[in-house]
C-alpha cells in the first residue's frame, strides 16, 4: 500500500524542501521504496540532490505537457531505494505553461496512478503557496506533512493551510489527512520556540509529531554537495533527526494500517 505525502505550508524559509529531501532519503535508508516529486517550479529539490540541468532527461513540465509519462521522468539517485522526479523548468515560457497546465487539478493524481504500486512512499515537495500546483499535489495526496519554524508568521501560515485543507477535502479529496506538524530549525531554549510550541499545542496538539529537526548549518551545507544529509554526514544531529522522523512516520502508518484492517 503506497502512501502519498505532500510537504506543504504557505510560508517560505521553514525548511520545506530540506524536510522533503531528507525525509525521502531517510525513508530510502529504511529500505522503503520512495519517490520524491518536486512540484515547485524553483526546482530546489533537484539542486539538493545534485541534479543539474544536463542530468535531467525530463520532468513534470513534460508530464504536464503530455509529451512524457511520469515513469519516463523518474531519475535514479545515489540511494538504492530513492527515485526522483524534477520539475525541469528553466525558462519563463516553460514556467508559464506549467502554471497553466496545473489549473487541471487532477493532472498529477492521474500521472501518479500509473506508478503508484511501485513505491511504499511518494513524497511531494510543494511551493510555498496554495492553489495551482499545490492544489494538484493535495488532490493527489493521502496526507499533508507541515514543516514549521518557530515564529508568529509561521503560525499564521499553519492556520491558513488548515483552512485550505478543509476546502480541498470539501471540493476534491475527502480522504485527505494531516500526517503531522514537524518543528524545523528547532532551538530548544529560544523564547520564540517556547511561545510557538505553546500556541501549537493549544490549537493543534494532536497533530504535533514527537520528532523535531534541530537548527543545523550542515543541512544547508549538504545541498552545496548535492546530497541529502544522510549521505553527507549520517552521524550528524540533523541526519539522525530526519531518520527519526522517517521512523515515526513509518510507525504511525503501520498503526493506521492495523486499525483499518
Amino acid at each position: 500500500m503506497s502512501k502519498i505525502i505532500s510537504i506543504c505550508v504557505p510560508k517560505g524559509g521553514v525548511g520545506k524542501t530540506t524536510t522533503a529531501v531528507n525525509l525521502a532519503a531517510s525513508l530510502a535508508v529504511a529500505e522503503k521504496r520512495t519517490l520524491l516529486i518536486d512540484v515547485d517550479p524553483n526546482g530546489a529539490s533537484a539542486i539538493a540532490l545534485g541534479f543539474t540541468p544536463d542530468k535531467i532527461k525530463a520532468g513534470l513540465a513534460e508530464v504536464f505537457g503530455f509529451t512524457h509519462s511520469l515513469k519516463s521522468a523518474i531519475h535514479k539517485t545515489d540511494l538504492e531505494y530513492l527515485d526522483f522526479v524534477p520539475t525541469n523548468i528553466f525558462s519563463i515560457n516553460s514556467h508559464d505553461k506549467f502554471i497553466k497546465y496545473s489549473e487541471n487539478r487532477l493532472i498529477l493524481k492521474n500521472a501518479i496512478s500509473v506508478i503508484l504500486n511501485h513505491y511504499d512512499f511518494i513524497i511531494i515537495d510543494c511551493p510555498p503557496v496554495l492553489k495551482g500546483i499545490s492544489t494538484n499535489a493535495l488532490v493527489a495526496s493521502d496526507s499533508i506533512l507541515i514543516p514549521i519554524k518557530s515564529g508568529h508568521f509561521s503560525l499564521e501560515a499553519v492556520d491558513t493551510l488548515f483552512k485550505y485543507f478543509e476546502y480541498i477535502k470539501e471540493i476534491a479529496n475527502p480522504n485527505l489527512k494531516i500526517e503531522g506538524i514537524i518543528l524545523t530549525m528547532y532551538e530548544k531554549d529560544s523564547k520564540v520556540t517556547k511561545i510557538s510550541e505553546r500556541e501549537l499545542k493549544i490549537k493543534y496538539s494532536k497533530y504535533l509529531l514527537n520528532t523535531v529537526i534541530p537548527n543545523s548549518s550542515l543541512l544547508n551545507e549538504s545541498t552545496f554537495y548535492g546530497k541529502p544529509l544522510c549521505l553527507y554526514k549520517i552521524d550528524s544531529e540533523g541526519a539522525i533527526a530526519h531518520l527519526d522522523l522517517a521512523s515515526e512516520i513509518i510507525k504511525n502508518n503501520k498503526t493506521l494500517e492495523k486499525e483499518l484492517a
